[in-house]
């Protein structure tokens, strides 16, 4: 399981370093497979370890090719989706298409997601973090029933 924010830097390659802390996992639970792709909702990247992926790949199949919303998911995730490996020093190349997509330049955050991480640039990140904060005070999360219940 991936938590935490953890503030990361772009090499002039286009690579980044995952965290030491993720590294052992990745490598010991997934080979070190990971795949990359875009987030339909927000600007920025989803990188999944290959096996979590597979159950994605998996409900896409699902998806119709002629419903134009269905395709058109289809078409983000799996047409910008790529599949790397860490290397010995724990970087993964980003595809230049990938980091168009979310804007990366130089500083990214790394946010772990559970099964999953999300990769966004910085300032976009700290602007989510915002929007984030203002959805928590609005009325729609205080009447939202799955949450009615919910506690930390």
């Amino acid at each position: 399981m991936f938590r935490g924010a953890s503030a990361i830097n772009l090499d002039t390659k286009g690579r980044i370093a995952i965290p030491k802390r993720y590294r052992e996992p990745l490598r010991a639970d997934y080979d070190g497979l990971l795949v990359i792709t875009v987030d339909f909702q927000s600007p920025c990247l989803l990188l999944y370890p290959l096996d979590e992926w597979s159950k994605i790949e998996a409900k896409l199949l699902l998806l119709s090719d002629t419903q134009a919303s269905e395709r058109a998911m289809k078409r983000l995730l799996l047409g910008y989706a790529h599949e790397c490996e860490l290397d010995g020093n724990g970087r993964l190349l980003l595809p230049m298409p990938l980091r168009q997509y979310a804007n990366l330049d130089k500083h990214a955050m790394l946010v772990g997601q559970l099964n999953k991480f999300e990769l966004w640039d910085e300032a976009a990140w700290q602007q989510q973090i915002e929007q984030s904060r203002e959805t928590i005070r609005s009325e729609e999360f205080a009447n939202n029933e799955r949450l009615a219940d919910f506690s930390l």
